[in-house]
């Protein structure tokens, strides 16, 4: 790294400059020629030409840090204790022999005279206890009421092969998930995140009517796309600045942090996001009409409209303008569907005597009714989807429906085309700060409507400019105007520090324990071969710890001749012992890095010791890694037991199939979340492998990543010679993990339409500010979720829109903003609302959601709250809806499949009762649910069943030039198991492949390449490849389900006597078990308690 580049990270001090949330800012901002030039078009203007932007206030103030725990929902901002500011650690100015801090030096020791400044680990944290009030009982968060709950269960009718009511939890007066007043947070509870209320700055309150009359023949939502465009102009001083745009896939995803065009740089992310007003004085808003579009409307010669914000002659040209007109309703807050999808959508099905309601096919996402010229812009909701798409006018008729309101977010997407846009003047409203989309109206020429907050803004003279056509005049045609998800280049003002290197630390577990399980053969071999894989450029940084009851560093100075291990005995007042070194240039010192990874499986197989320092490991790594942030990587076997966080055992293998409630969900210590909390205030992410045959105690290990947006993988008894299946798993996941795209010191915000709130989040992150996430890492992994509320009604809108915009630098070194717009319809009747009903994002909100309940109350009131959810909501619509009661229980269309999945809840690891569950393998699965993308969470709750020795080619798909069969999908129930056939169960992370006692001989020769039955291989986790049309049809159908996810599901094949066929018979989610109530009886259940 030149000196230059090292410059910002020089130090650990925070010195004498201002502290910010990233800690302090070491030098001055880049100047826009030292940023590196981006793929893409770049900004190359026909000529010399002054940018006319108008001026703006200095950003507001940084508020400091708030958080709330992970498993609550976000109070009042006004509740939350306030966390001081995240300063970087001081380096103590006494100097400490190394003699009296390390026991013993391998290899080359340094000189015993020279001196180590070691480094004070303060907690800039305070106790992470419960930050939130107590709230009432309609809270989704809430606790048991005091006097605890009481079930009572009816009685039902005498049944054939009845289960005892106490399998499974009735209505009754627990707290729900969506209480009786709705799923949102109750009145004067939540806080309100998008008011963009600001003294002094607010605009007026404006209903703001659209200057247009209703045109019979027009599209109800959504304009038409434009014919023309107005005239070029030409500035005062030039011909018009031009900008570029690349359309075509970047290997690294974009970050969002929120500007000014010129506003000054702030020492916070927040005040650059832009969460508050940043806006010149406007004495009135013009009332205007809540279009969605990116058309202009009529106007009359000379631009003659309502009052507007004033503009400058300049920026008008003279003369009449004739541009196609949107026609919108101005009363269409009460929209209905058409007849055609509300039939549809509504159809009433009886799911009683249709039990049979899985599609053979997957199921489809709802699409929301709007223009198709709007819809083929909206977002693609493998991105972004919310729960209803069609959004009710009032939070009572919300409250009715019983349903949530919330969005599930895939922000940072593998994308096989996004486009990039290069440009100096990043567009976005002067009052919310929302970026420039597709569903911005343009009023003029010069003039944009915000589609949130309404406010209209000018145009800027470089937006004029259209790269794509390189024509001028048409800003409704720009990418960013075309485009419901962009990535754009963010200029110098959107960072707080040059970008921070690519930097990567390795803490590994080296006691007796690790060695014997043999993962660090594999984790260094994967190393070893991905090496020149990693994400990054020539200031990429890498280190290693490892450590047992003591804590192991490596030097890796350009110029030796093989590695210097030093060791650190004292755990209780951990330092570093060389500040330079132990992270350094993977380009330069890429020798010695491989050397290190070759050695260090043979280095410890004799080592006898038993202790784990994990705590103080992760200390050292912290004050490692403060300087510049990065990406922490930590593998873990057994229960740390030496220094700071250590932890005991607590659970009972004798408890794990008891039907009392589960303990121990919640962490031991909060060490964890704390140092977590320190993390991320230092741009830090921290992602834990666990990899035990014991108790790991992961309900507190968790925390490290959870807090600081890191990711938690789990290998149950990996062993490198019993569990070739983990040993598989665990290394296509770490190719995956070590060569996927990632984004340093990211932020996202999550906007929405004025009159919507947000008041939880589900996911890993730290909250900032209210509503702005800190991720110091994001992935293409991982996912998010929102809840909101409705706090004002919607009733003259005809849509609302979404916004979640991530700020994040790529490994590259470049600060990106990736922007997700989404459109959805506003209706008012509650039979919309249920027509519009997605209901898989439905259940995945509710999985986040009853996590949250099971740890802050129990496991048992969170599958009450389940149960619930669903009796709610097909009371309601039987109440409310239907205008004749017919007799079994009636469901909408939509709806069809909501108790299938909440059952399939209930038998999920994470929920389950009566079966033995290991507390770590619950633990994970809660993990998994709060922090998947609903698409790689949907087969791991119900999981889809084929039948695979009869695939044909009838049907299938043709990818990259190969065949894949699409065989239907199977109700999940042994009854549709045949003893001659063999059947494929996909759950998501694992695949099952169970063959039949009487399957016939050209499945088993042809596709297992065996003569008969009993050869099947008990740990069978891959087909042979065979030149078979039978084989190349399974391979491929089985190729092409992994290649739907980024993580590597393993595959076994189970013969009928099989100890994995409990496993596969877990996941018949239709079938009745000790424990749990059949599809059918649980049908029954709910019929009984909606009928009362």
């Amino acid at each position: 790294m030149s000196v230059a580049n090292n410059a910002g990270y020089a130090s650990q001090n925070g010195g004498s400059g201002q502290p910010y949330m990233n800690g302090p800012k070491q030098n001055p901002l880049m100047q826009p020629s030292q940023i590196p030039a981006g793929q893409g078009y770049m900004l190359v203007p026909p000529a010399s030409t002054a940018q006319q932007i108008p001026g703006k206030l200095p950003a507001q103030q940084t508020p400091e840090h708030k958080n709330y725990s992970y498993f609550h929902n976000a109070p009042p901002a006004n509740t939350l204790q306030e966390l001081g500011q995240s300063k970087r650690l001081p380096v103590s100015s006494q100097l400490v022999p190394m003699s009296q801090k390390m026991s013993s030096v391998y290899q080359h020791l340094l000189p015993p005279e020279k001196t180590v400044s070691p480094s004070s680990y303060s907690k800039v944290m305070p106790a992470a206890t419960h930050l939130l009030p107590s709230l009432p009982d309609q809270q989704f968060s809430s606790l048991p009421h005091p006097s605890g709950s009481v079930v009572n269960h009816p009685q039902a009718a005498p049944q054939a092969g009845h289960v005892s009511p106490a399998a499974l939890p009735a209505k009754t007066q627990t707290p729900s998930l969506l209480p009786a007043t709705g799923f949102s947070a109750p009145t004067g509870v939540h806080s309100p995140l998008h008011t963009y209320k600001q003294p002094e700055l607010t605009p007026p309150k404006s209903s703001m009517p659209l200057p247009t009359t209703f045109i019979p023949g027009k599209p109800l939502i959504g304009p038409p796309r434009p014919t023309g465009a107005p005239p070029p102009v030409q500035t005062a001083n030039g011909p018009p600045l031009q900008a570029h745009v690349n359309a075509s896939t970047r290997q690294d995803g974009g970050f969002d942090l929120t500007s000014t065009e010129d506003s000054l740089v702030s020492n916070s992310y927040d005040a650059l996001e832009g969460g508050s007003y940043i806006a010149t004085e406007q004495t009135h808003v013009p009332k205007m009409g809540r279009g969605v579009g990116y058309t202009y409307p009529t106007l009359q010669p000379g631009y003659q409209t309502t009052p507007a914000v004033p503009l400058s002659s300049q920026h008008c040209p003279p003369g009449p303008q004739q541009f196609p007109q949107v026609s919108l309703i101005a009363s269409m807050g009460g929209l209905s569907l058409q007849p055609n999808q509300q039939h549809e959508g509504l159809r009433h099905v009886n799911l009683i005597q249709e039990r049979k309601v899985l599609p053979p096919s997957p199921v489809t996402v709802p699409v929301p009714r709007l223009h198709p010229d709007s819809q083929k812009l909206n977002c693609s909701p493998e991105v972004l989807r919310c729960t209803l798409t069609n959004i009710p006018q009032t939070q009572s008729l919300l409250n009715k429906a019983k349903l949530p309101l919330g969005l599930l977010l895939h922000p940072f997407k593998d994308l096989s085309q996004l486009p990039v846009v290069t440009s100096s003047t990043i567009v976005r409203c002067r009052a919310c700060r929302t970026y420039i989309n597709p569903f911005v109206s343009f009023l003029d020429q010069r003039r944009w409507k915000c589609n949130l907050c309404y406010r209209v803004n000018d145009v800027p003279e470089e937006f004029m400019y259209n790269p794509v056509s390189r024509s001028y005049g048409e800003p409704h045609k720009r990418p960013e105007v075309q485009n419901a998800t962009i990535e754009l280049i963010a200029p110098s003002e959107y960072m707080l520090r040059p970008p921070q290197p690519a930097v990567y630390l390795f803490v590994l577990d080296v006691s007796h324990n690790a060695v014997e399980t043999g993962y660090l053969n594999a984790l260094c071999q994967s190393l070893l071969d991905n090496l020149n894989s990693l994400p990054g450029d020539s200031r990429t940084k890498i280190g290693f710890i490892t450590f047992d009851s003591t804590i192991h560093f490596y030097s890796l100075q350009d110029g030796l001749s093989q590695p210097q291990m030093l060791i650190v005995s004292d755990v209780e007042d951990v330092f570093i012992p060389m500040p330079e070194n132990l992270l350094v240039n993977l380009n330069e010192s890429k020798e010695l890095v491989q050397d290190l990874l070759r050695v260090l499986p043979q280095r410890f197989l004799k080592t006898m010791e038993t202790q784990s320092a994990l705590g103080p490991a992760l200390q050292a790594a912290f004050k490692l890694m403060s300087p510049t942030g990065g990406r922490l990587s930590v593998f873990q076997t057994q229960l740390p037991s030496v220094g700071a966080g250590l932890l005991k055992s607590r659970e009972d293998p004798n408890q794990r199939a008891s039907a009392k409630e589960i303990q121990h969900l919640s962490p031991a210590t909060d060490f964890y979340k704390k140092l977590a909390l320190d993390c991320s205030g230092q741009q830090i992410a921290v992602d834990f492998f666990a990899l035990s045959g014991q108790y790991s105690d992961l309900a507190s290990l968790a925390c490290i990543s959870r807090y600081s947006s890191g990711c938690i993988y789990h290998y149950p008894s990996y062993h490198h010679e019993h569990n070739p299946t983990q040993v598989l798993k665990f290394q296509k996941d770490l190719k995956r993990y070590l060569t996927r795209k990632i984004g340093f010191e990211a932020v996202m915000r999550i906007r929405c339409t004025k009159g919507l709130s947000i008041h939880t989040f589900h996911g890993n992150f730290f909250v900032r500010s209210t509503d702005l996430l800190s991720l110091p890492n994001v992935n293409p992994d991982a996912g998010f979720a929102v809840q909101m509320s409705i706090e004002d009604n919607l009733t003259d809108l005809p849509v609302v829109s979404f916004q979640a915009a991530l700020l994040y630098t790529s490994s590259k070194g470049e600060r990106r903003i990736r922007v997700h717009t989404l459109c959805l319809p506003v209706v008012a009747s509650l039979a919309d609302v249920y027509a519009g009903a997605d209901i898989q994002a439905v259940s995945g909100l509710l999985a986040s959601m009853a996590v949250d309940r099971s740890v802050s109350s129990s496991l048992g009131d969170a599958r009450d709250a389940l149960v619930n959810a669903v009796i709610d909501s097909l009371s309601s619509y039987r109440s409310s809806v239907l205008s004749v009661q017919q007799p079994g229980l009636i469901a909408p269309f939509s709806m069809r499949l909501f108790p299938l999945y909440v059952l399939a809840l209930l038998k999920q690891k994470a929920f389950r009762t009566g079966t033995s569950t290991r507390l770590d393998d619950r633990v994970f699965a809660m993990c998994q649910m709060k922090s998947q993308p609903l698409a790689y969470l949907m087969p791991m709750i119900h999981p889809n069943l084929y039948r695979i020795d009869n695939l044909t080619e009838e049907d299938s798909l043709h990818v990259d030039d190969k065949t894949v069969p699409q065989p239907p999908i199977l109700q999940l129930a042994v009854e549709n198991l045949s003893r001659d056939g063999a059947y494929l169960m996909d759950a998501g992370s694992v695949l099952y492949l169970y063959v039949g006692r009487n399957c016939g001989q050209l499945f088993l020769r042809n596709v297992l390449g065996i003569s008969n039955y009993a050869l099947i291989p008990q740990n069978m986790v891959e087909l042979p490849d065979l030149d078979t049309p039978e084989s190349v049809r399974t391979v491929a159908f089985i190729a092409w389900l992994r290649e739907q996810r980024p993580f590597f599901p393993v595959l076994h094949v189970m013969r009928d006597d099989s100890p994995l066929k409990m496993s596969f018979l877990q996941n018949m989610v239709e079938d009745r078990t000790e424990s749990a109530l059949s599809y059918y009886e649980f049908l029954l259940h709910i019929q009984q308690q909606v009928n009362k």
